[in-house]
């Protein structure tokens, strides 16, 4: 892949592993670190090119990748200490594609670009099976003609790109999404428990779903593999997802749009995280949502 001198990914944790290995597949010169070595021997032993230290990998790096678990870790790992972007290239990119919060993008984005630093966010959506293939949606925020400059890295990596408009964009719309989703998910275990206690198949319900107004990518996708055989075991933590419930919400907040559903549903899912292990799948929300006490209401 010509045009890049060298492409430093930082994180190769579920998602980043596959990722950086699409790009290193595809000729792209990317230098991978992560602080966990298991993850470093993984990409090195699919070919890759692993650095010992996050400043070696970035230094001198037109490209800097990011895969963390949120925008706290990002802002860290720039620009804590001695910042690692003073080891990239002039006018160097650092494209963000971990989840974190769209206004703490922007922010980030200014204190970079005062170092000559250009930032996109581009968060995912497709889970682990489409970062191995390559298929996953990637929603990219910042100016056009620097997306157009790393368009190929983001193409080698997803299939469908979306360009949503000023930077932090990107975060707004995976928080959002997540939260269309968790919302999707919430509604389709309850539906299925309610079901059950009635008698009704679980499996049929599914399949009645899919072919009914009821039908969301939970139904599709997550009930049959996850949920109904209760192995809870789709690679995403139910972590992860209150996290971006609570951004989708406190954007909401910051915008002063009311949102009481997203209210709602962030606390169920907060509270499923304090009650769960912190290695709990987000499909263990099924498991919560059948123990949880019935909140007291009165009938009319």
């Amino acid at each position: 892949m010509r045009g890049y001198k060298r492409i430093a990914f930082l994180g190769l944790g579920k998602m980043g592993l596959p990722m950086a290995r699409r790009l290193h597949e595809a000729g792209a010169p990317v230098v991978g670190f992560d602080p966990v070595e298991p993850t470093r021997l993984a990409f090195a032993a699919a070919g890759g090119a692993v650095a010992s230290t996050a400043r070696e990998a970035v230094s001198g790096a037109d490209v800097l990748i990011t895969m963390l678990p949120n925008g706290k870790a990002v802002r860290a790992a720039l620009l804590r200490g001695e910042p690692l972007v003073v080891h990239c290239a002039a006018n160097a990119i650092v494209i963000d594609m971990s989840s974190s919060a769209p206004v703490g993008t922007r922010e980030l984005a200014d204190e970079l670009a005062g170092r000559g630093v250009h930032l996109l966010d581009a968060p995912v959506s497709g889970g682990v099976k489409r970062a191995l293939d390559g298929s996953l949606a990637i929603m990219v925020g910042g100016p056009p003609e620097v997306i157009a400059k790393v368009r190929p890295l983001l193409e080698t990596m997803g299939k469908s790109i979306f360009e949503t408009g000023a930077v932090g964009s990107g975060h707004a719309m995976k928080a959002l999404n997540n939260y269309v989703s968790a919302a999707g998910l919430t509604a389709a275990c309850e539906a299925l428990q309610i079901g059950e206690k009635f008698g009704l198949d679980p499996v049929m319900m599914t399949d009645i779903l899919n072919a009914s107004t009821g039908r969301n990518n939970s139904t599709e996708v997550k009930l049959k593999p996850f949920v109904i055989p209760k192995n809870y075991a789709s690679g995403f933590s139910l972590a992860l997802m209150a996290k971006d419930l609570r951004t989708a919400d406190d954007l909401a907040m910051h915008l002063d749009v009311p949102a009481p559903f997203s209210q709602a549903l962030i606390e169920i899912w907060e509270q499923a995280a304090d009650a769960l292990s912190a290695a709990a799948d987000h499909m263990a929300i099924d498991a919560y949502l059948a123990t949880a006490a019935r909140p007291h209401r009165r009938r009319r």
